[in-house]
């Protein structure tokens, strides 16, 4: 059994047509081809990233003009220059092998599960506490299927106990790839970040491992925010196990290479204060919406402490336009919660529009807090009135959009946002506490025992929507906050008549 990740196909897509294919990565640049086809989203996002890490290692471009003349596919030329890498791609066997530890690992063989970010950790399933996600959903792998998992886990990798390194974004970090809507070819080319073709050397798995059990770090090339090993990193030290049924464990040893300083190319980053290390950024649970652009699409209103991804940057360079796949998991500590997939548009706005994209975000937050501080009368503190300031940004995506049309065509939608925002604001409020209002008691559920407490309630829901309209009106500490960050000036005080 055997598998070389250069020469072989293996990558299944899909096809223009509606058709399946399997391909080696050189046929990337054929026509007709949309996308890779794998049973997983997870794995779909990697492979993508695989094939982008494929070709800044074997043929990336120089520069932006470098780029602009070779966006045509050349599928003769990729497979020659993807040709010297191919012995160090093989999956099984002698050996340096892909993603591997150089030299064979022993020890226990543990399932082939651990390869999935998703799956139960291994103190679960002692504790039979696996009840959402099950154990031993993988018994056994293709080479391809194992292949491709493999990669996810080494570019995702959670935290995963003592020892064993996160990626170099740590676990399950942010992707932005943008993808121009031509096919596979134009968007893999529309990511691949300036640079040098490498050598096969230069991939960790060709070396000894840098064992980082004693705080070992390792940094970038000299003068380099990253290199071809940003694609290809190995923070845990694996090595597969195969039989006559395919792939059927891995084993794992700790204290991989401990990756500090790196920028990966397809990731946003962030960092506390200027003069900070960066760090990347990670989604978020839930939907991923027009809240969550800034610093992942659009810049932050403080810029110096967020960088939009490399690839992203590139692209209002190259051309514009098009698409964002936004994509990646949503962990806590070392727990998965959801994965985000999304389709956004890019954002290639004039700095004025751009300053006003980020103030109709930032107003919807306020206006969010403001929501939610008004419903403290109607809901208790909690995931109740988080839930609603969520179903009040989901409510008010298509007035969103309708507004990023408006910038786009050069006019400043702020004071109609404000009023979308109101709107939406007051009936989500009313929808909750108008119903039933005769039976309300301030800070309980409603009982029919004292008519102060029913009198009180019902007063506090009258201040508060009395409140909110007026915030949406400029006045107040959360008026204020609207207008400021929508950049509108604040309404002045009414003064006492002369």
């Amino acid at each position: 059994m055997s598998l070389n990740l250069i020469s072989d196909p293996w990558i299944p897509v899909r096809c223009a047509d509606g058709s399946q294919r399997v391909i080696a990565p050189w046929q990337m640049a054929e026509p007709g081809i949309e996308r890779p086809d794998w049973p997983r989203p997870d794995l779909n996002v990697a492979c993508l990233e695989l094939l982008i890490g494929l070709v800044y290692l074997a043929d990336p471009p120089a520069d932006v003009e470098d780029w602009d003349r070779r966006a045509a596919p050349d599928p003769a030329r990729l497979r020659e220059k993807l040709a010297a890498f191919a012995p160090a791609f093989n999956l099984l066997g002698e050996g340096p092998l892909f993603l591997q530890e150089m030299e064979p690992l022993s020890g226990e063989v543990g399932p082939l599960d651990m390869l999935f970010i998703d799956s139960a950790g291994a103190n679960t399933a002692r504790n039979n506490a696996d009840l959402m996600v099950h154990r031993d959903r993988y018994p056994a792998l293709d080479p391809a299927l194992a292949a491709m998992s493999l990669y996810t886990f080494q570019a995702f990798a959670p935290a995963g106990g003592a020892g064993n390194r996160t990626s170099m974004r740590g676990g399950g970090p942010l992707v932005t790839l943008v993808d121009p809507g031509q096919g596979l070819w134009p968007l893999i080319w529309a990511n691949v970040p300036y640079g040098q073709p490498a050598s096969v050397n230069s991939l960790p798995w060709m070396r000894a491992t840098r064992v980082s059990d004693k705080g070992l770090e390792t940094l970038p090339p000299d003068g380099a925010l990253f290199g071809p090993e940003a694609f290809f990193g190995m923070p845990r030290r694996l090595r597969l196990v195969a039989d006559a049924a395919g792939v059927a464990g891995v084993i794992q040893k700790p204290s991989g290479t401990n990756y500090a300083l790196w920028k990966h190319p397809l990731s946003p980053y962030y960092r506390m204060k200027p003069g900070t290390e960066w760090l990347p950024k990670h989604p978020r649970a839930g939907r991923f919406g027009y809240r969550n652009w800034l610093g992942i699409l659009a810049r932050e209103a403080k810029s110096e402490v967020a960088e939009l991804s490399q690839s992203l940057r590139d692209w209002g360079q190259r051309r514009g336009g098009g698409a964002v796949i936004v994509a990646g998991w949503a962990m806590d500590n070392m727990k998965p919660r959801d994965f985000t997939l999304s389709v956004e548009p890019f954002l290639d706005l004039e700095p004025e529009a751009e300053d006003r994209l980020v103030a109709l975000i930032l107003g919807a937050e306020a206006a969010g807090v403001a929501l939610r501080g008004a419903l403290e009368p109607v809901l208790a503190e909690g995931e109740a009135r988080e839930a609603e300031r969520e179903a009040f940004f989901t409510a008010t995506e298509t007035r969103f959009a309708a507004h990023l049309a408006d910038l786009r065509a050069g006019t400043d939608p702020r004071e109609a946002w404000l009023r979308d925002l109101q709107v939406q604001a007051l009936k989500q409020f009313d929808a909750l506490a108008v119903p039933g209002i005769e039976l309300r008691v301030t800070g309980r559920e409603p009982n029919r025992r004292k008519p102060t407490d029913k009198i009180r309630g019902i007063e506090a829901i009258v201040k508060a929507r009395k409140d909110l309209g007026s915030a949406f009106a400029g006045y107040g500490k959360q008026g204020k906050a609207i207008f400021d960050a929508l950049l509108l000036p604040v309404p002045e005080k009414k003064g006492k008549a002369a």
